[in-house]
């Protein structure tokens, strides 16, 4: 089967899970046979620069950003986009805030949501026009729901079936202005009119999206997340110091300061003196200012030399992480569709601790490799952590239970295996 993949980068400016997830899908259903082509959009896929060496970047982030703030850049000549378009140019881009946050860009989603019809319709055609020149694809298939303007012209022009992930778009939509948060979700169900089958992360995000799109039940299903298990080792627990690690984007949604105020708390009872916190995962320039107040806080509490910034969070320097640490938490503010930090940690044999909210439940649930908590307070999180490294048989049976449930339900060759079948039912159809 030749399957083509249309993939949003983040330029590997911080822990991207949803780039993660489609660059662990797409390795899973080769090694099953099959054909993929990743189309990268608005930043390069730096972390597979090897693998797209031949395919064009697609809506590049300054050049479709500065086209529709300023009309009459939508007549400059094409070495002016080639420019913006460049590695070094998106590099930069990358590591700053705008492309990366919804707040600022509501006009621009509404603008590619609108597909033929909005601003971007010659770089929709250029993408259209290029997949009809150099692939012969089966099923072409959306990273998220925020490129469904992509699929009309898709569906007209090529004329094969299409398939759409469902992952925390409701994060990026709805912190917009109403007007166009409003606009957006109205576009979304429109544009669900020309998708085959939409596939939702978890079982809990299915039925938001679902709700808030007006999906019907036989349109959309859930295949979870997934790693290669034996991509990480396990190091038993009693051979690790009391280290928490926190692995994901460090900014206010994802509950960065909710982990530092329960690290210091922690550290303030008796018996937790060895207690290490270890931090990963990037950040872009919105985030500075922010990670420097959490840095003042713990250097305030006298705690600064208990924190390990981990800088690399990418392959070796994230396995490296996984060594490090006992118990990890994202204590993410409203929650997630999933999580793949989780399934990477407890992969690793590193149980989990996780506000009750989203998918969390769900992913922890499966497999017992974790324990989640009422109320996402850094009181509560500091009770939690204290439950579980304070018991040395709880944290090394969870360990134990982490790695054997990932094993059992989140081997992503199973998971592929389950999208596979989606697809040859949707081609029989």
């Amino acid at each position: 089967m030749n399957i083509l993949y249309i993939i949003p980068g983040s330029g590997n400016s911080f822990y991207c899970g949803n780039c993660l997830r489609d660059s662990k899908y797409v390795g899973a259903v080769r090694d099953l046979g099959h054909q993929v082509v990743k189309i990268p959009m608005y930043l390069p896929l730096f972390s597979d620069e090897n693998d797209s060496n031949n395919i064009p970047l697609f809506y590049g982030a300054i050049s479709i950003y500065l086209k529709q703030l300023y009309p009459l850049l939508r007549k400059a000549p094409a070495w002016f986009d080639r420019l913006l378009n460049s590695k070094p140019m998106l590099k930069i881009a990358a590591r700053m805030s705008g492309s990366t946050r919804a707040r600022g860009l509501g006009e621009l989603t509404v603008s590619m949501l609108m597909g033929e019809h909005g601003e971007q319709r010659q770089e929709l055609d250029r993408m259209v026009a290029w997949i009809a020149g150099h692939c012969k694809p089966d099923v072409i298939h959306l990273s998220n729901a925020l490129l469904l303007g992509l699929a009309g012209r898709i569906k007209e022009k090529l004329n094969v079936p299409v398939v759409c992930s469902l992952q925390d778009e409701d994060v990026w939509v709805d912190v917009m202005k109403p007007a166009f948060r409003d606009r957006a979700w109205e576009l979304m169900r429109e544009d669900a009119a020309n998708v085959d089958l939409f596939v939702a992360v978890s079982d809990f995000y299915g039925g938001v999206m679902k709700e808030r799109m007006d999906l019907p039940a036989e349109k959309i299903k859930s295949v979870h997340l997934g790693v290669f298990p034996e991509d990480y080792p396990a190091n038993p627990v009693e051979s690790k110091g009391r280290n928490i690690g926190f692995i994901s984007r460090m900014n206010h949604e994802n509950g960065l300061d909710i982990l530092v105020d329960a690290f210091i708390q922690l550290k303030q009872k008796h018996g937790f003196e060895d207690v290490r916190l270890v931090l990963t995962g990037g950040f872009t320039g919105d985030d500075v200012k922010y990670i420097k107040s959490n840095r003042k806080k713990l250097s305030r509490a006298g705690l600064l030399e208990y924190v390990d910034f981990h800088e690399d969070f990418v392959d070796a320097g994230r396995m490296e992480f996984f060594r490090k640490v006992s118990v990890v938490s994202v204590p993410v503010r409203m929650g997630e569709a999933f999580g793949l930090y989780l399934v990477e940690a407890m992969a690793s044999g590193v149980p989990v601790v996780q506000p009750a909210l989203g998918a969390f439940p769900e992913i922890i649930g499966a497999t017992g490799g974790g324990i989640t908590y009422p109320g996402n307070t850094p009181e509560n999180l500091a009770l939690s952590l204290e439950k579980i490294l304070g018991d040395k048989d709880m944290l090394r049976q969870k360990s134990l239970d982490a790695r054997s449930g990932t094993q059992a339900h989140f081997d992503i060759t199973r998971q592929t295996g389950k999208m596979i079948d989606a697809y040859k039912n949707i081609l029989k159809s």
